[in-house]
């Protein structure tokens, strides 16, 4: 069995963004080399998620909306955790949306259906984030 890691660093200059990630982890599968196997990226940052959705900008601000219905970045002094930060909802938002994505290699390929694409949702950006690629397989 084989096994690649690699991060992937996002400049990140909003408060949040979606980024589709999934050219970079194609990328990654490929340079692994790797054809049958399971591929993990998940996010290293306890404010941010990855996750497998549709491409579609509607979907996305629905997501923010959603989202900030859940958990209302302001005020801010309705979060016990803010203190010195100011990003409780960042770490709601996240525990909302997941830490990692896990897809299936076959044939070389990320076994995707139909419109699925990886994700990196950033909730208190403003700085370079990463997100940790790790595949296993023969």
């Amino acid at each position: 069995m084989k096994s690649y890691k690699k991060e992937l660093w996002f400049d990140i200059k909003s408060r949040r963004e979606f980024i589709n990630i999934t050219p970079h982890v194609e990328k990654c599968l490929r340079e692994s080399g790797i054809k049958e196997g399971l591929l993990l990226c998940n996010a290293m940052h306890i404010t941010a998620s990855v996750f497998i959705n549709d491409d579609e900008s509607g979907l996305h601000r629905d997501f923010e909306r959603f989202l900030e219905k859940l958990a209302p970045e302001k005020p801010h002094s309705q979060y016990d955790h803010n203190g010195f930060e100011d990003n409780a909802d960042a770490h709601l938002k996240r525990t909302i949306m997941g830490r990692e994505a896990v897809v299936a290699v076959t044939e070389g390929r990320l076994d995707f259906g139909p419109w699925e694409q990886i994700f990196y949702g950033e909730f208190d950006g403003r700085r370079k984030k990463r997100v940790m690629v790790k595949i296993i397989g023969e």
